[in-house]
């Protein structure tokens, strides 16, 4: 099984790493780093540094190809080169997956048109731009397309993934090697729960950060 992680400058880190440890402990899997260039990218705060080990012309064919988000993603949809190696990948893919905002550039491909699909919920409606149709599940199944919502809901989408490759107690396993049981102190950890004056807050910073991005291109 070969898994391709795109990543790009301006990623969420957890996007792409929360699925990582999850199916790169398939059995008999080979996990590869794949970006616009190999070398180093920086996430969407600038601190943390992920590497590409391979350049995305020198990909051609994946069994897995999971696709993350970030604040970047709303320039990366208008990016054909990045697009038109997105649907030649999905061609010969057995899954093709996201997490959060990484949707958006399946959406933006043309592949999750007619199809439910979910993002973070702050971009949750722009899917439709695209002719999506969106929902609010945490991981969505439609045929090989496999979408999560936002960033800490890539390791729910994995482990999904594994139970339908390896068998749920496959998944099991791995969700135990990683000790993967959320008992958050808090229950805002969605829109619907959180309160108004707390995603308020979070709207701005989000709106502030994109900005920033979007005006460094």
């Amino acid at each position: 099984m070969d898994i391709v992680c795109y990543v790009f400058d301006g990623i969420t880190a957890l996007d792409i790493v929360g699925p990582y440890e999850v199916l790169a402990r398939l059995p008999g899997a080979t996990t590869r780093f794949v970006g616009e260039h190999a070398g180093p990218v920086r996430t969407d705060n600038q601190i943390l540094g992920l590497v590409a080990d391979h350049a995305r012309a020198d990909v051609t064919s994946a069994d897995i190809l999971v696709m993350p988000g970030g604040f970047a993603t709303r320039n990366l949809e208008h990016d054909t080169a990045l697009l038109d190696w997105i649907r030649a990948i999905d061609a010969g893919s057995t899954w093709t997956t996201s997490v959060c905002t990484g949707s958006m550039l399946l959406a933006a491909a043309g592949l999750l048109e007619g199809k439910e699909a979910t993002t973070h919920w702050a971009s949750l409606e722009r899917l439709a731009e695209y002719g999506a149709i969106p929902t609010t599940q945490r991981v969505v199944e439609q045929g090989k397309y496999v979408t999560a919502a936002g960033v800490s809901s890539g390791i729910d989408m994995a482990l999904t993934l594994m139970a339908r490759i390896a068998g749920d107690d496959v998944a099991r396993a791995i969700q135990l090697s990683i000790e993967y049981d959320p008992q958050p102190p808090f229950d805002s950890g969605s829109l619907a729960k959180a309160p108004k004056a707390v995603v308020d807050l979070v709207r701005g910073v989000m709106e502030e950060r994109q900005r920033a991005v979007s005006g460094s291109r």
